[in-house]
């Protein structure tokens, strides 16, 4: 059996798609890519570039800024290419960021799905709506064509009690007010990942750091999430390109008393303002940050290097030790000096890296002395995504 399966990655300010040609049925069918795309700088630089499965080049496309000023726009230029280019679609998948306590893997979309996914909006006000955009268009489009949700927070529901709360009134947890977990769609593919590139440690004791403009990171313990550092919303753990990371309650309280913030202006300033970009007050582009002379910019890469090092500690903690580091997601793979700050300061973990190894970006960049492991494995949401509508769809 083929069938052809776009997934969709709708973001902020960007959407992500792959298509993958789908030879065979369930698990074991084989994904040949055909496709990748990605329409970004939304609202601000917008540019389409869509390459073939080899890389080749089929579009590159910038457009002013009031042509795409928001992800709905975005998603209507994409689906036109790909209607205009006869592209064979069989079923759509797409990233779907919460999927509060009910949903556990991914699931079909008819009308009843929809009306859940929407009724969670208010657990993830930002993404919620962009990752729905797509959804509606394409049954607007083509309501004859299967799709599939597959959830960021659904990989973290396997977290025990302890893991899963707030010290805060039962009553509040029993309407969702939890610890859920995001990026799920990254740590379920590179669960799968090490199964087959390493599937000694697959079983054991890993810490995965996805660190791009979002970053977070995930305990694994025999290829399942124990904990992580995101919890209610995407906001927790540690530093990111313009969200703060941890933060005292109590700084949104001054903030709402001292500042006059409402709600609107509280959640611009803490998903927009803060991070990388809030402390360097340059930029949220880590290599901007690396490149400038400012001092502002290297106590922002400083803190950052920090705060996942912090965390890394909790982690290890509460796997009762650590087998292997894993890096992934934009700067988790490509940003060589961070690997070696985070993982210096991890020394007492037993981690420690080959600078050679390091500054190739080989998959094992670990030191012959090292007591645990550090790689270094590329994520794919996408084909995470594609590998669902599999599963959904069997047969």
């Amino acid at each position: 059996m083929q069938r052809h399966l776009l997934a969709i990655n709708a973001g902020s300010s960007s959407i992500k798609f792959q298509l993958f040609r789908a030879d065979g049925s369930g698990p074991d069918a084989r994904l040949e890519r055909r496709l990748v795309g990605q329409l970004d700088g939304i609202g601000s630089h917008p540019r389409l570039v869509i390459r073939d499965g080899a890389a080749a080049m089929l579009v590159d496309r910038g457009f002013a800024t009031g042509e795409v000023a928001s992800v709905e726009a975005a998603q209507e230029i994409v689906a036109d290419w790909l209607s205009a280019s006869a592209t064979p679609l069989d079923a759509i998948g797409h990233r779907v960021v919460h999927g509060g306590a009910d949903f556990t893997g991914p699931v079909p979309i008819d009308t009843a799905i929809l009306a859940r996914i929407a009724a969670l909006t208010p657990l993830a006000p930002l993404h919620q709506p962009k990752n729905l955009a797509p959804i509606h268009s394409w049954v607007r489009r083509r309501p004859d064509l299967p799709q599939v949700a597959s959830f960021d927070t659904a990989f973290h529901r396997s977290h025990g009690a302890l893991a899963d709360r707030f010290a805060i009134p039962e009553a509040l947890y029993a309407e969702g007010v939890r610890r859920y977990g995001f990026h799920g769609l990254s740590y379920e593919f590179i669960a799968g990942r090490l199964r087959e590139a390493a599937p000694s440690l697959a079983s054991g004791r890993v810490i995965v750091a996805h660190l791009g403009n979002g970053c977070s990171l995930c305990a694994l313990k025999d290829g399942r999430s124990i904990d992580s550092s995101m919890s209610f919303t995407a906001l927790d753990g540690v530093a990111m390109g313009t969200r703060p990371g941890s933060l005292d309650p109590g700084v949104v309280l001054y903030l709402m008393r001292e500042k006059g913030m409402d709600a609107a202006r509280l959640e611009r300033f803490l998903y927009h303002e803060c991070g990388l970009k809030g402390m360097s007050g340059i930029s949220n582009d880590l290599r901007v940050l690396e490149k400038s002379d400012d001092p502002q910019a290297r106590l922002a890469l400083d803190f950052f290097v920090h705060r996942i090092g912090k965390e890394l500690g909790a982690l290890t903690a509460v796997l009762g030790g650590l087998d292997a580091l894993v890096f992934t997601a934009g700067i988790g793979e490509n940003a060589a000096d961070i690997r070696a700050r985070i993982v210096a300061m991890s020394a007492w973990a037993g981690l420690a890296i080959d600078p050679a190894k390091n500054a190739a970006r080989r998959m094992d960049i670990s030191a012959p002395e090292a007591k645990a492991r550090t790689l270094v494995l590329p994520t794919d949401e996408e084909r995470m995504i594609a590998r669902h509508m599999l599963a959904v769809l069997g047969g």
